[in-house]
């Protein structure tokens, strides 16, 4: 069973929908005893990262999240879902993340249209999991203002350009993120889900 995380502000139809597809027993959540009881767990996106995470502070979700993934279950964000697995953001300075994966959020810079919405090419800088499925510059879909800088270059797995180079997938042990919303990729975006997924359940 997949746990898909309900912070009030996620994205959760889509995401679940696009797993319930791929043949997955997908339960939407906000119980720190579904995520404990869960397979694997998802973050999705939409929202702000101030909000998202006083709401999963709130429902004692921040630590049920960070007992899951020190405990080795497959995790991925998605979109905000990515931001949020990071240390802090400027987006809310006085607000801590997850702090999963060391390093900040940012926004983009002024001279880009903000935000970026639309599809963009992905191109993976070292081989993968994922990398093996999806070939070299496919389209994704991206909607965001902010985007994630990792303290650890090496987890970065594959990067859009948008005037300025944006992390857009991050993988470090049991944890992975996209930027882009796979779910709304069409046939890429649900080729990566189904890369995701094979790539714990082996």
């Amino acid at each position: 069973m997949i746990a898909v995380v309900d912070y009030k502000i996620g994205n959760l139809y889509s995401i679940s929908k696009a797993l319930e597809r791929l043949g997955e027993k997908v339960v939407v959540t906000d119980q720190p005893s579904v995520v404990s009881e869960a397979e694997a767990v998802v973050l999705p996106g939409v929202g702000s990262f101030g909000k998202a995470m006083e709401n999963l502070e709130k429902n004692q979700m921040k630590e049920a999240i960070r007992e899951a993934q020190s405990g080795g279950k497959a995790f991925l964000g998605i979109c905000l879902g990515l931001q949020l697995l990071f240390e802090k953001s400027k987006e809310a300075p006085r607000t801590e993340g997850l702090s999963l994966l060391s390093g900040e959020v940012v926004k983009l810079p002024p001279t880009n249209k903000v935000p970026h919405i639309g599809w963009n090419q992905v191109y993976f800088k070292k081989d993968s999991p994922l990398s093996q499925d999806i070939p070299q510059g496919r389209f994704f879909y991206f909607a965001h203002s902010f985007y994630v800088l990792p303290e650890e270059p090496l987890i970065v797995v594959g990067i859009c350009n948008y005037n300025v180079v944006i992390p857009a997938i991050i993988n470090q042990d049991n944890i992975w993120g996209f930027q882009f919303y796979p779910e709304k990729s069409s046939t890429w975006g649900m080729k990566v889900l189904e890369s995701w997924l094979r790539s714990w359940k082996k």
